[in-house]
């Protein structure tokens, strides 16, 4: 339920907040007052594309927010989209003159589809334009569905319809691969045999590339060994001028512990330059040409290196990464035959599956169409057309789709005698409207609908058909929360909760403004619209009467 809804700096709305409850609320004004605004600033909320021409003064952001009372059963939604859970949720979009528009939920930033996900559960706007609708197969099986406690087994057929075409998109991609599987295997083959000469498991061509730079490197690191063996070892080197200090260091180091220290640490330099000219030396030793093994690892090198920079690739594990990839890609090319098969199998055994439960859906949604028939035309003749004739034909067709193979049409006539054409071919404005308020009564009684905005559903109807049309939307408001943008002081009159827009103007602006009105303002307002500006006291009488 919406509970509250605030406006700020929108259009012809300075700053309105409005409070909702339960029941019919109605909502009148004069032509021009702001009464599409408002339904201009609730499509924000329910996640419509920003205009920023709304802004009203561009210094300031545009704010709407709106307060909803959730039950349990959208604590899920709100956990896996990770956002707050509150059973009084606030849902607030803001757009500034800059062209930025932000959304929130529970002070949640959230993108627009998250928005639009939880907000088209919460509400449903139909406008005038809305009226037409009823020409689409979908709303038409919905109508069907929702009267014949059919909505369970059409969703179970849509799921099931849905997850065979997911199953055919998997055979048809991999039918469509086998025509060039045989060339791909065969290259894919050739690209293997090459990476698996590189024997990548046990060679280690990063040490291979070490090894070569050692060899083709010789003379250089002998003569690199052979300077450091000469610097520490050799008459006057480091070694030789090292001891001689010590040994002066050491003749007095007994009369100066830092001295002491000191000694210590020429021992140490000592021994650690020792070791390095005995490791030199050994390194030196052990340094041979070898140009058969240059020759070999100059091979592998190019090899490798050849392989990886044809796959545009840069290290060894990479290598491996890709050639791992290519036998799963085998792998799914030699297995593609016995998948395709597994598939078809599986395709058969649920078409069998759906075609049983579209049947038994097709018989319920026969049987109901009867009572739905008898039952529209019953609120019809209360809305002044007992002479309408409505018929819907229900046909199966050999092909399944998402309804069961089954084709739906709505044939009408407002006049006994006259031929049945499609609704919206045989309906006038008048007409439609009471045919989608019916539908709409309907709907409320036999499903959990959202809160409900009726944007002028009583369009080309008055009199008697304008107060028996308050009383249908009265009833409607008894299982959720309506509200209908009327002109009618006979559908007013049935509201629970009368709001009015007006529009005034201060310091050469023109303010839009909305408010709950009071009884005695309610039979003022009424009285205006049965009167025109001049309210006589027959008008008044009138109003009290329409709301009595």
């Amino acid at each position: 339920m919406l509970k509250s809804l605030s406006v700020q700096n929108f259009a012809l709305i300075e700053h309105v907040s409005l409070q909702f409850h339960d029941g019919l609320h109605v909502i009148t004004g004069e032509t021009g007052s702001g009464k599409s605004i408002l339904l201009g600033a609730l499509n924000l909320i329910l996640g419509e594309r920003s205009d920023f021409s709304v802004i009203r003064n561009p210094e300031k952001k545009t704010v709407v927010e709106a307060v909803f009372d959730l039950n349990e059963s959208f604590k899920n939604w709100f956990i896996q989209e990770d956002i707050d859970w509150e059973s009084e949720t606030v849902i607030r979009r803001e757009i500034t003159s800059q062209g930025k528009s932000r959304s929130f939920i529970n002070d949640t930033p959230v993108q627009l589809t998250q928005l639009k996900e939880l907000t088209e559960q919460l509400v449903y706007i139909h406008s005038q334009h809305e009226t037409l609708e009823i020409k689409k197969s979908k709303f038409q099986f919905d109508l069907l569905d929702s009267f014949g406690d059919c909505l369970e087994l059409a969703q179970e057929v849509s799921v099931n319809y849905q997850k065979i075409q997911r199953l055919k998109g998997e055979r048809n991609q991999l039918a469509s691969a086998q025509t060039n599987h045989l060339q791909e295997l065969d290259y894919i083959q050739f690209q293997l045999n090459e990476i698996r000469g590189l024997d990548l498991e046990s060679v280690n061509y990063e040490q291979l590339e070490q090894d070569f730079n050692k060899l083709s490197q010789l003379d250089n690191l002998k003569e690199a060994y052979s300077s450091v063996i000469n610097a520490i070892d050799q008459d006057s080197g480091a070694l030789d001028l090292l001891r001689r200090v010590k040994i002066h260091i050491d003749k007095w180091k007994n009369a100066d512990q830092d001295l002491n220290t000191i000694s210590e640490r020429f021992q140490a330099i000592i021994v650690e330059l020792s070791d390095i000219s005995k490791d030199s030396d050994r390194q030196l030793n052990q340094l041979e040409s070898d140009p058969e093994a240059l020759f070999r690892l100059t091979e592998s090198l190019d090899n490798f290196n050849k392989i990886v920079k044809k796959h545009q690739l840069a290290t060894q594990d990479e290598l491996v990464a890709f050639r791992d990839k290519l036998d799963l890609r085998i792998n799914e090319l030699n297995f593609s035959d016995e998948r395709i098969n597994e598939l078809t199998i599986e395709i058969e055994k649920n078409e069998i599956a759906l075609r049983e439960i579209s049947t038994k859906l097709f018989e319920k949604r026969k049987l109901k169409i009867p009572q739905l028939e008898k039952y529209l035309l019953a609120i019809l003749s209360e809305l002044k057309m007992e002479h309408s004739q409505f018929k819907m034909n229900l046909n199966q067709v050999e092909k399944l789709d998402a309804n069961g193979g089954m084709t739906i049409q709505i044939l009408f006539s407002a006049n006994k005698g006259l031929e049945l054409k499609p609704i919206e071919k045989a309906a006038s404005g008048g007409e439609l409207s009471r045919v989608m308020l019916a539908i709409q009564l309907i709907m409320s009684e036999k499903k959990s609908l959202p809160t409900l905005i009726l944007d002028e559903i009583d369009t080309g109807v008055s009199g008697e058909v304008a107060l028996r049309m308050g009383k249908l939307l009265k009833q409607m408001g008894e299982n959720l929360q309506v509200f209908a943008i009327t002109h009618l002081p006979q559908v007013a009159a049935k509201g629970d909760y009368h709001f009015e827009v007006s529009k005034s103007h201060e310091n050469s602006q023109t303010i839009s403004q909305i408010k709950e009105l009071s009884k005695t303002e309610r039979i003022e307002s009424l009285a205006k619209l049965i009167s025109g500006e001049q309210v006589t006291d027959l008008a008044r009488s009138s109003a009290i009467e329409l709301m009595n």
